[in-house]
């Protein structure tokens, strides 16, 4: 299939690309681990995003709400138990309850993210064990999901937490740091019962709490899954414009798989057409600009992947960054801002991975090793850092005319709707203010970049050595590849293979060769 695409340079497309505004993680305690702080490095060091949000901050394994029993006050004295143990489990209902806050763990996560240079995009959650109302709990590490026993408790472990952090690293900085109240209350493994009014109720006391320790501070909510619009985000601007409480910016989740098909570890799970998954973010815009008082806030994706679940295979693929072309070109045009779900596989929802290649949310596979759409987002970083305007996008392409004059574009050929193993691209440019210009194009399909099918040729190893890793790195760069272009009239083609995804750039390239070089001296032998 061939698409001829001629430029004037005077074309102005709407395109609004934030790619690096966020990224996900499965929980903040992970963040104690050297795996993932090495993964986070190599994602911060190629895209470089500026937040980054996960689950956990409330839950216990990162030790911040202690409640304890005044053991000053207990009516029984230390020589009337039988050992040590005995005397830490009396209970004595009685006895006056202690709370403490041990930012130990935060400081240390939060240093770690500061020193990468990306942000916590707070999400407040889960509860603690003994603050909760009730013993429901998601996921490996056991998040609680109940609403508070104590909203008081609740919102002084808010606002203590929150005043730390100003504390250490200065109000002005913190400010700048989005608060976002829960996660998928509903539905009802994230939020006992799906009790939107006990949400609703968690909302409004959290927002009020942190509005009072200082105006400033950004706090925003649902952070609904997709699917309950209907619901879920009419009721909660209905609840906003009954209530008024504070509110900054609107969030929601995306993902665009059906229902997976488990086998053993893994589900399998098909994609929705693109032009169906596009359509519900456009109409949960739709529903917030019915609402004038609160159609100019800012709207955040703050999760979105393919599948849902971090074992579903599909996310180690090239379909899967064929597939977030597309998305990544058009979902800023309903989104302020958007956070992939995750930057890499140090992620422990169903307990921890048994093989690098195993499904996982990452951009990076275990070991450091670059997924395809780990490229998809570097190569949208790319545009994103020299764009002066976008000159052209349909759902294959996108091309920007950058401030220093040369242009670049993203093509991608996600197989499963175009029905092409090829796509070629006749692109035509503007006269340059050059006669020689070159053509840098960065190729990840599945015959030049497939760290996944190299794994499994090499019998899907599941504990990588040293040597395999760095082959697999190896085989997980894309292929570059450099032509002439005739400045004067620039024109060449962009093929884009069975689910690829091609990265090019056109720019002047004056010879400035050092004195008497000659570079075809070999054709003349």
């Amino acid at each position: 299939m061939k698409t001829q695409i001629k430029l004037t340079g005077k074309e102005k497309v709407k395109f609004n690309n934030n790619v690096n505004y966020c990224v996900g993680t499965g929980r903040m305690g992970l963040a104690l681990t050297k795996e993932y702080l090495d993964q986070l490095a190599v994602v911060q060091k190629d895209i470089g995003f500026k937040f980054i949000r996960g689950h956990g901050l409330f839950s216990d394994d990162m030790a911040i709400y202690q409640e304890f029993k005044d053991r000053s006050a207990l009516k029984k004295k230390p020589e009337d138990f039988k050992d040590y143990h005995e005397y830490f489990e009396y209970v004595d209902k009685n006895a006056p309850r202690i709370i403490e806050y041990n930012f130990t763990y935060l400081d240390r996560v939060v240093d770690a993210y500061l020193a990468l240079n990306i942000r916590p995009f707070l999400e407040l959650g889960f509860m603690p064990k003994k603050l909760a109302s009730g013993e429901q709990t998601i996921f490996y590490w056991k998040g609680n999901t109940t609403p508070p026993k104590d909203y008081k408790k609740w919102t002084d472990l808010v606002t203590a937490t929150l005043r730390h952090l100003m504390q250490r690293y200065g109000e002005e900085e913190v400010l700048s740091w989005p608060i976002e109240v829960w996660n998928e209350p509903n539905l009802p493994g994230f939020w006992k019962d799906a009790d939107m009014q006990e949400y609703f109720k968690l909302y409004e006391k959290t927002a009020r709490a942190i509005k009072k320790l200082n105006k400033r501070f950004m706090v925003g909510g649902p952070a609904i899954c997709g699917g309950a619009d209907k619901k879920w985000m009419v009721g909660f601007l209905d609840f906003l414009t009954q209530k008024k409480p504070p509110i900054d910016f609107i969030s929601r989740h995306h993902y665009t798989t059906l229902f997976p098909d488990y086998k053993g570890h893994y589900g399998y799970a098909k994609l929705m057409p693109l032009d169906e998954t596009l359509q519900t973010l456009r109409d949960c815009r739709k529903i917030i600009n019915r609402y004038k008082d609160y159609k100019d806030l800012p709207f955040y994706i703050t999760e979105f992947n393919t599948s849902y679940i971090p074992n579903c295979p599909i996310h180690d693929t090239n379909l899967n960054a064929a597939y977030l072309g597309r998305t990544l070109a058009e979902i800023g045009d309903y989104a302020t801002g958007y956070s992939y779900w995750t930057f890499g596989d140090v992620f422990e929802e169903n307990g921890v991975p048994f093989t690098p290649f195993h499904g996982g949310f990452g951009l990076l596979a275990n070991g450091s090793i670059p997924k395809p759409t780990y490229w998809t987002f570097k190569f949208f970083k790319d545009l994103k850092d020299s764009e002066e305007k976008c000159l052209y996008r349909d759902k294959n392409i996108v091309i920007v005319k950058a401030a220093d004059g040369s242009y670049k574009g993203i093509a991608w050929n996600l197989t499963l709707e175009t029905k092409q193993k090829q796509l070629d691209f006749e692109i035509v440019l503007p006269k340059l203010d050059c006669t020689r210009a070159s053509l840098l194009t960065k190729t990840v399909d599945e015959e030049c970049c497939n760290p996944l099918k190299v794994w499994h040729d090499m019998g899907e190893c599941a504990n990588l050595n040293e040597e395999q890793i760095d082959l697999l790195k190896s085989a997980a760069k894309p292929l570059v590849a450099t032509q002439l272009v005739d400045g004067k009239t620039p024109k060449f083609t962009i093929k884009a293979g069975r689910n690829a995804v091609v990265y090019f750039e056109v720019a002047p390239a004056p010879l400035t060769s050092d004195n008497a070089y000659d570079y075809s001296f070999y054709e003349k032998m």
